[in-house]
């Protein structure tokens, strides 16, 4: 047996392009390992020698025998037999084109007709991509809108009174799937009669509506069900946005409500962020820009260029020429750094999210340095009970 903790100190003498190499090579042979894995399951079940081994099912048989969580084991048996159905999938899970979840959502949707193309077409796809995909192929009809109560739970997460209000989709006859990773996953007895997996259609066993975590399900094309538990507050800003909007909004359409105060807080954000405005104060040179003693400050009318340029999107972009994909906790960054002599000048300016932007502050003045100079910038804003961050 492999010395793991010998392992653990060996790699740390790595160098970056050579962990890098390794990591991508235990990801192939995983993938590899895997699909074998679903190959042997695949025939264990189809033989049911978990009976002769005394479990009653094979998803007994997983967790108690192979010591696999519940969900592991619900979906790699899900996976083996559609896999047995059709042989592609094990190709496609060695090489990398599907991951698990991915064949647990095609699944269902798999036909001897449509398995190429579906495959083909889940090529390398996340789950909320294949999800969209599926939506668009079998499209499913809008979800009820409702608010209702849920029990509010005590210190032990116990369900007692009401105190909660939950904004949901509620599911129609169809039963969309909302406990997390199990979307669209169908734990009826296949087709020998023998059930998959208790607990996972709809919610999980055990798990009560108000710990339910936000759910976006996709329907049909541009079509998404939205779950979400809400407290009392949050309740009655959205009973007092619904009557502020009167007329122009359905009493009924949350999802108006909803976009309205999507629409107005965006606004609020991305002027706040990126100074976005319909009419700038210093349009056409007519008016003097705002200026400051900060080196770190940088204009409005620089912000707003450099966020239409970059295409509000990190721009950091790999050895490989792979641009970074982050649009979420992005920060403006000096090209050339301002402990320097850099300036806030559009061309000396860019956007990173916040990853990007220490990990080449780190390259430029090292990662000891940064990590000081960011464990002393924690202290001050803990001490005046301000949050600050160095990148």
């Amino acid at each position: 047996m492999q010395d793991y903790a010998q392992l653990q100190y060996s790699v740390k003498n790595l160098s970056d392009t050579t962990l890098s190499s390794c990591l991508t090579t235990t990801v192939g042979q995983d993938r590899g390992t895997t699909a074998t894995m679903l190959v042997y399951l695949a025939e264990f079940d189809e033989r049911q020698l978990y009976r002769p081994a005394a479990y009653p099912s094979m998803h007994a048989y997983c967790v108690g025998e192979l010591r696999f969580s519940d969900d592991m084991a619900y979906k790699r048996i899900h996976a083996a037999r559609a896999a047995r159905r059709f042989p592609a999938i094990f190709a496609a899970v060695a090489n990398g084109r599907l991951h698990l979840t991915a064949v647990c959502l095609l699944a269902p949707h798999l036909t001897p007709e449509s398995a190429e193309s579906l495959i083909a077409a889940a090529t390398h796809k996340s789950k909320f991509q294949i999800e969209c995909l599926l939506a668009a192929r079998a499209p499913r009809p809008d979800v009820s809108t409702r608010v209702r109560a849920l029990p509010a739970p005590d210190s032990r997460g116990v369900q007692h009174a009401p105190g909660h209000a939950g904004l949901e989709t509620a599911p129609d006859s169809r039963r969309v799937q909302l406990a997390p990773g199990h979307a669209g996953l169908d734990a009826a007895p296949d087709s020998r009669g023998v059930q998959l997996a208790p607990g996972h259609a709809g919610l999980d066993a055990g798990q009560s509506p108000a710990s339910r975590p936000p759910r976006l399900t996709p329907l049909a094309p541009a079509r998404f069900a939205l779950q979400v538990t809400i407290d009392q507050r949050t309740h009655d800003k959205l009973r007092r946005a619904q009557e502020l909007l009167g007329h122009q909004v359905a009493s009924r359409d949350l999802a108006g409500v909803l976009d309205r105060a999507l629409d107005a807080l965006i606004a609020q954000l991305e002027k706040r962020k990126f100074a976005a405005t319909e009419k700038p104060r210093a349009s056409a040179g007519q008016q003097t820009p705002r200026t400051s003693s900060n080196p770190r400050y940088i204009p409005a009318r620089v912000r707003r260029a450099v966020r239409r340029r970059d295409g509000d999107r990190c721009t950091f972009v790999s050895h490989t020429g792979r641009r970074c994909e982050a649009r979420a906790r992005l920060e403006f960054d000096h090209v050339h750094e301002v402990a320097r002599g850099g300036r806030a000048s559009v061309e000396n300016v860019r956007l990173r999210c916040r990853a990007h932007n220490q990990y080449t502050a780190e390259c430029a003045f090292g990662a000891g340095f940064m990590h000081e100079k960011r464990r002393a910038a924690a202290g001050a804003g803990a001490h005046s009970g301000q949050q600050v961050g160095v990148a």
